[in-house]
């Protein structure tokens, strides 16, 4: 055939072009290998293997617990604060699991990267598949813990944790674009993320509760503190498994309002992460 006729032909695709997020999904088959890749990768060589998805969490509630909750004496104003502490953890570890994921990503699989094209697109979704999947166990765990505190099913807790777990997927994607796109060629992105990951569980109502930061911080830091993506997902987290079993009025009385202009931010996260990762992957073999 003519070199001109392949050219013209509509289903020619020039090597190494694609349509980023919009078409990763026509490569489904080479994201299922990246993803059974991560998972079974993840744990390799490991005696307790998945039980580590369980006792990281599990650790980790028992550190702040004691501390907080008990040896500085405080949290009694909050209601089963187990479970508005667990619940926080939960969520703040899946956006630390998918951002550090997704930001490494690139550089984790350098060697394919270099040696063989693939859409590079492929790899954050990856890698923010292997932090969902690993993230499940937890979720598991705090949904046991709910109901021996006396949680019941509810449509709106369901749609409220459906939703904090979408919010937090679609913002750490966003942000391991960004941050993955420029830690190829300066590795100083992922001693950044290092730093926001260092203050999610401060930043965040995990610790305290959003009426601390009401009380105590001018009106305008409020308000940029409650339409946070993170502040967002963590009170869906509360709404899922703590609102139903605690106070009725525990949850902030805009949620809703709060939640969209989370989800408005989280998009446009999304949108600038895809729009530098695309910028910049046609450099990442030649930095890599």
């Amino acid at each position: 055939m003519d070199a001109h006729a392949i050219l013209d032909d509509p289903d020619f695709r020039k090597p190494g072009s694609d349509r980023g997020l919009l078409g990763i999904f026509r490569h489904y088959h080479l994201l299922t290998l990246l993803l059974k890749k991560g998972i079974t990768t993840r744990y390799h060589g490991s005696a307790l293997g998945w039980v580590w998805s369980y006792i990281r969490p599990a650790a980790q509630f028992l550190m702040y617990y004691i501390v907080v909750g008990i040896l500085m004496g405080g949290r009694g104003d909050i209601t089963l604060f187990p479970i508005y502490l667990f619940s926080g953890i939960v969520a703040v570890n899946l956006f630390s699991e998918t951002l550090r994921n997704t930001t490494s990503a690139i550089t984790d699989n350098k060697a394919l990267v270099k040696k063989i094209y693939l859409p590079r697109a492929l790899f954050p979704l990856a890698a923010l598949g292997v932090g969902l999947i690993h993230f499940l166990p937890q979720a598991v765990l705090l949904f046991v813990v709910a109901l021996i505190f006396g949680w019941s099913f509810g449509w709106v807790p369901l749609l409220a944790f459906i939703a904090g777990v979408l919010l937090i997927l679609i913002f750490s994607l966003g942000l391991g674009l960004f941050f993955g796109s420029i830690n190829v060629a300066y590795r100083d992105a992922r001693n950044f993320v290092d730093l926001i990951l260092m203050f999610a569980t401060w930043a965040s109502p995990v610790l305290y509760t959003w009426e601390l930061v009401q009380t105590h911080a001018p009106a305008w830091l409020y308000h940029i503190y409650m339409v946070n993506p993170m502040t967002a997902a963590v009170e869906l987290f509360h709404t899922a498994f703590w609102v139903p079993i605690a106070p009725a009025d525990a949850r902030p009385s805009h949620l809703l309002i709060q939640t969209l202009i989370a989800a408005a931010i989280a998009l446009l996260t999304l949108l600038i992460g895809q729009i530098t990762f695309r910028k910049l992957e046609g450099s990442f073999a030649q930095h890599l």
